[in-house]
């Protein structure tokens, strides 16, 4: 949601008690960034918000001063957290007025910490008062954004609600998130949007829609019940980390231009078996590009140094030739530039990797060729032998001349900001692509993984 948005005008409502609930996934560490927050423009006394800090604690402050401040940071762009704050201010307990979960679990570990006083109003109900989501209310919706991944926000408005109405542990322990939450009110000026894709129209029956301040709200196939892979930012090149940018959920890289100098961050999520699919579109490209798998990612001796370097890098080259072990081989495959769509299938049942260009299989490949290998780019080392026990989708580059920025679709549907084209079939039902899936092919994601 980095650059996006969303407002409501608010009624008068219960300021003592109300129940925020949202489940999110972080994809910008380290800045900070506002959920949810109310404010007017000629009056602070409303001033709310909760946000995460550029330290990565979460935060609810106030005109009044901070509420809360975590111990914990959270860094893991990974993972989807379920975020719950209830405010009762007419509690006797005084440690009861603001409660914050996390993931079903009460937080009580505090940097700092303060309770209102009883019947204290709080903030995010006042009459005629903006309410913002994604961006900090006090800069009316202009910064501060929250750089991530939201679903299922609910705002409950005199109703204080425990975790268990929006989410509940399944049989192995896991916080999973109830898509139809049952027995709650939401009041005067609650509402419950972004249900199962990016509508702003409320859910709630009430009809408090909210409206996109700014940006792109754009769709997505990931979500808390299954995450998908994007690019990760904890594991991008630490001697050239400013030169080498993630945005757009993490699924779109931007490398600067450095002579000798290449720029790979690899894929969240790994492969260890199984046969799996992603596309990559070439949104901007000079020379010196390529696209293909690494199980040797974290290997801190190959910063700065192009996958293909590494005996577990494979690449399909911009020339149109392979790069792997340091040699490169040309003719495989037909060049390729701005605005083609890479396909890659990693058939890791049977150590075979295979690349499409613009929905043409290189080099006469079969992915569904199985032991056989039909026109393999390459056969791979098993991914129990490699660095990392697992193989990671790269992409870089390596030229003076010009930035390239790369745009992956992991099943989400998207490429950038810009939906598929036309989708293409999906046999397993397991995310958005933009060309057929190869038959038993699945995307990188956690349901995909455990097919």
């Amino acid at each position: 949601m980095a650059s996006v948005s969303l407002r409501r005008t608010q009624s008068s409502g219960n300021r003592q008690k109300w129940t925020y609930s949202a489940w999110i996934k972080r994809t910008g560490i380290g800045v900070l960034g506002s959920l949810i927050g109310s404010s007017s423009t000629n009056d602070d006394n409303g001033y709310g918000q909760i946000r995460f800090q550029a330290d990565d604690t979460l935060n609810y402050t106030a005109w009044t001063g901070e509420w809360f401040t975590t111990n914990r940071k959270f860094r893991d762009p990974n993972a989807w957290y379920h975020v719950v704050v209830r405010v009762d201010t007419t509690q006797g307990n005084v440690s009861h007025r603001i409660r914050l979960y996390i993931n079903g679990i009460e937080e009580t570990s505090f940097s700092s910490s303060m309770n209102p006083s009883s019947g204290q109003n709080l903030s995010l109900n006042v009459n005629n008062y903006y309410v913002y989501l994604g961006a900090e209310s006090y800069s009316s919706g202009t910064s501060r954004f929250f750089d991530g991944v939201i679903s299922h926000i609910h705002f409950l408005d005199g109703e204080d609600r425990t975790p268990d109405y929006f989410g509940e542990f399944d049989a192995n322990g896991v916080w999973k998130i109830k898509t139809s939450p049952t027995g709650i009110n939401y009041g005067t000026n609650g509402f419950f949007i972004l249900k199962d894709g990016n509508s702003v129209t409320d859910q709630s029956g009430l009809g408090n829609n909210l409206t996109l301040q700014g940006g792109t709200l754009t769709n997505t196939e990931d979500s808390p019940s299954n995450v998908f892979a994007t690019l990760n930012p904890l594991q991008r090149n630490a001697t050239t980390a400013n030169n080498n940018t993630l945005s757009i959920g993490n699924t779109r890289q931007t490398t600067m231009s450095i002579a000798g100098v290449y720029t790979p961050s690899p894929s969240t999520l790994g492969m260890t078996s199984g046969k799996i699919y992603a596309e990559m579109k070439v949104n901007t490209m000079p020379a010196n590009c390529f696209v293909g798998i690494d199980g040797d990612a974290s290997n801190t001796v190959r910063q700065g140094i192009n996958f293909g370097s590494s005996p577990y890098g494979y690449c399909y080259a911009q020339w149109g030739g392979k790069y792997h072990d340091d040699v490169s081989v040309a003719g495989a495959g037909a060049t390729f530039g701005a605005g083609d769509i890479i396909g890659i299938a990693v058939d890791l049942d049977n150590n075979k990797i295979y690349f499409s260009k613009n929905g043409t299989w290189q080099n006469s490949g079969d992915p569904t060729s199985g032991a056989t290998g039909t026109g393999a780019f390459y056969t791979i080392e098993a991914a129990s032998s490699t660095t990392e026990g697992a193989y990671f989708f790269q992409s870089s580059n390596n030229d003076a001349n010009g930035n390239a920025i790369f745009d992956w679709n992991f099943g989400n549907g998207y490429f950038g900001t810009t939906a598929v084209a036309s989708a293409g079939t999906n046999a397993s039902g397991i995310g958005i692509f933009e060309y057929d899936v190869p038959t038993g092919y699945t995307a990188l994601s956690t349901k995909g993984l455990n097919l």
